[in-house]
């Protein structure tokens, strides 16, 4: 891609990329043309196979879950798929994603608990399970509810090392 074509591009979609400035949408662009293969035919769409998206999450950054790295933040959590989570796959997953305590309590009362407090603070329509709209929202007004059930993206520690790896070749552009 030439010079002039990537500043187009990237200025493009500065517009819409709110999080990202315009240095690290070009360094986001040539990242994915190292990974994708140009074809020759102009009418054909590019991008990552599913393979090699999953090889991407599983390489870079250490996600070996395949319910994880299948979906999307919502679905990993919708394990029925009927687009909404309730209350027993709230209590699946966190009791997959919590560690064992011995206590005198049973765990699972406790677990209960936890999911009546997370529907207490997510469920904005009321109807006792969570919709997109409802997690979207409460995503939106606190982040850190993004993975109230367990783990659904990569950890800090292999995210911080793709943006290194990522955005450090900002001088050669």
């Amino acid at each position: 891609m030439n010079r002039k074509k990537l500043q187009k591009l990237a200025e493009s979609l500065c517009r819409t990329a709110k999080h990202f400035n315009k240095i690290e949408v070009e360094c986001l662009i040539k990242l994915f043309h190292t990974l994708v293969v140009e074809p020759s035919d102009r009418h054909v769409v590019i991008g990552l196979d599913r393979n090699m998206f999953r090889n991407i999450l599983h390489v870079t950054f250490g996600m070996t879950d395949d319910m994880i790295m299948d979906r999307d933040c919502f679905e990993v959590y919708d394990l029925n798929g009927d687009g909404y989570i309730s209350r027993e796959e709230m209590f699946h997953m966190l009791k997959n994603s919590l560690l064992k305590q011995p206590s005198e309590e049973d765990p699972d009362e406790g677990i209960k608990d936890l999911v009546e407090i997370t529907l207490k603070k997510m469920d904005y329509d009321h109807d006792g399970k969570l919709s997109y709209t409802d997690f979207e929202k409460a995503v939106r007004d606190e982040n850190l509810l993004l993975e109230a059930f367990g783990p659904c993206l990569p950890d800090m520690k292999n995210s911080m090392a793709f943006e290194m790896q990522a955005f450090q070749e900002t001088g050669d552009l």
